[in-house]
């Protein structure tokens, strides 16, 4: 029998634990003897008896063994490899009630990470999908052989075993359909598979992407080695079986590397790029451009933006870490002058190129880091209005944050895909801004992710 006045926890222990709220990665928190115990796959209000699997100093890691009250927003999940695939998260918790966690998501962040008083803020319901199913427009697969069978799907969770998966259920079906049909074309020409071991072999991943307004397809081959062989009868086959794929492009990448992009890129079929739309804006598609993955929240989540920047026509906006330019195009007709800075050159030529096609002449960009460029437009004399930051998971260079207190734009918009680094963020510039609304976006349904627009204002 467990000891449970000893607070050391043991791996294989058992004990019981009430779930309290989901982690930011989706899995079930509980205490026990004040000692946090993540449980992935338990879910708020669940009375269980978990098995520890992993302990460390600050918190211990557990698995379920019996469910003793389940949750009444707990369902079946409906795809076949959910447990081992580990790209959803949040299957089994019903499609409202995954939205009421999100938002808690962000509580728990500002909770965390600052010392604003919880009920002061203004943090809105999630903005969820109607359809939260088959919203994704890109699947990137990795290709191998399991007992002589080419599959094509992702590692599993934890491991290095890759799971085959021919119908994703948050892949857009376009995707699904030609990733099965490329794989049976492979498969009948005989063109070997990577084998990262051996360093041998030609297809390493079949990259799929569609545009959800267009219906066009590029289909991108990562190879291990320029050389494919029988290339013509594998482009006349895509061609004849799949007549929506538009481009067909491959990116060598022979090196030992989990990236899965090489130097490399040839095209060889069809057009260089796709279209896409998002509203009234279109956007061309190379295969290493990025964008956003939701084009359907992506529209909401941008009207949001337009919300929380409320322009009206007289400001100078910066839209830093702007990619290709799709915000500050959302904003550019309401706004005086739009400016724009992205460390990748290529996201640049593509953002100068947009303003061109879609006729908007207040508009500005530059390749290099916002913290370095912003400084300069302001010794010569150009000071924005509003600021718009998207920046990656791991929130806003430490520069840039510093920066941004110098420089005191009247109105900021933040965008994150984080809320940790969100809230690590907003406490440090709350020495000068006021923190007004933050509205939470699902981007990312049947997953721990969460988006959240908010907007700062200049303290008087």
């Amino acid at each position: 029998m467990t000891n449970f006045q000893d607070t050391t926890l043991e791996v294989n222990q058992t004990l019981p634990l009430t779930i309290k709220r989901l982690g930011i990665n989706g899995e079930g928190v509980g205490y026990f003897k004040k000692k946090v115990v993540f449980v992935p796959g338990a879910l708020p209000g669940e009375e269980i008896v978990a098995m520890i699997t992993k302990v460390q100093p600050n918190f211990s890691e557990a698995k379920i063994k019996t469910i003793r009250k389940e949750s009444p927003h707990r369902i079946a999940a409906p795809c076949p490899v959910y447990e081992q695939c580990g790209g959803c998260q949040l299957q089994h918790l019903s499609y409202d009630q995954q939205l009421v966690e999100k938002r808690d998501m962000v509580i728990q962040a500002m909770e965390r990470h600052t010392d604003f008083p919880i009920d002061s803020l203004d943090i809105q319901e999630t903005i969820g999908m109607e359809n939260p199913w088959n919203y994704r427009n890109k699947s990137q697969y990795q290709v191998g052989l399991k007992d002589g069978k080419l599959i094509a799907g992702l590692y599993g969770l934890n491991s290095h075993t890759l799971i085959d998966i021919p119908n994703c259920l948050v892949q857009h079906k376009a995707t699904n359909k030609i990733t099965r049909t490329v794989k049976k074309i492979l498969k009948n020409l005989n063109i070997s598979v990577y084998n990262e071991r051996k360093r041998k072999g030609v297809i390493r991943t079949i990259i799929t992407r569609v545009g959800f307004e267009t219906g066009e397809v590029q289909v991108v081959l990562v190879t291990g080695a320029e050389e494919i062989p029988q290339k013509d009868q594998l482009l006349k086959q895509i061609r004849d079986q799949l007549p929506e794929v538009k481009s067909v492009v491959q990116n060598v990448n022979n090196q030992n590397t989990s990236l899965i992009f090489g130097e490399k890129t040839i095209h060889l079929a069809g057009e260089k790029v796709i279209n896409e739309t998002l509203g009234d804006l279109s956007y061309e598609l190379s295969a290493r451009t990025f964008f956003q993955l939701n084009p359907v929240q992506t529209v909401r989540m941008y009207e949001e933006v337009k919300k929380a920047a409320a322009l009206t026509g007289t400001e100078k906006v910066v839209d830093a870490y702007c990619g290709v330019g799709t915000i500050g195009l959302w904003l550019s007709e309401d706004a005086k002058e739009v400016r724009g800075m992205d460390v990748i050159k290529e996201s640049i030529e593509d953002a100068k190129k947009n303003a061109i096609k879609h006729k908007r002449t207040n508009m500005h960009y530059e390749t290099g880091k916002a913290e370095n460029i912003l400084p300069r437009w302001i010794r010569e004399g150009w000071k924005p209005d509003v600021l718009v930051v998207d920046p990656p998971r791991t929130g806003l260079d430490q520069s840039l944050l510093q920066t941004i207190l110098k420089v005191k734009p009247k109105t900021m918009v933040y965008v994150s895909c984080n809320p940790s680094t969100l809230a690590k963020d907003l406490h440090e510039l709350s020495a000068l801004y006021n923190v007004e609304t933050m509205q939470p976006v699902d981007m990312f349904p049947q997953t721990s992710h969460v988006e959240v627009v908010t907007k700062l204002s200049l303290k008087k």
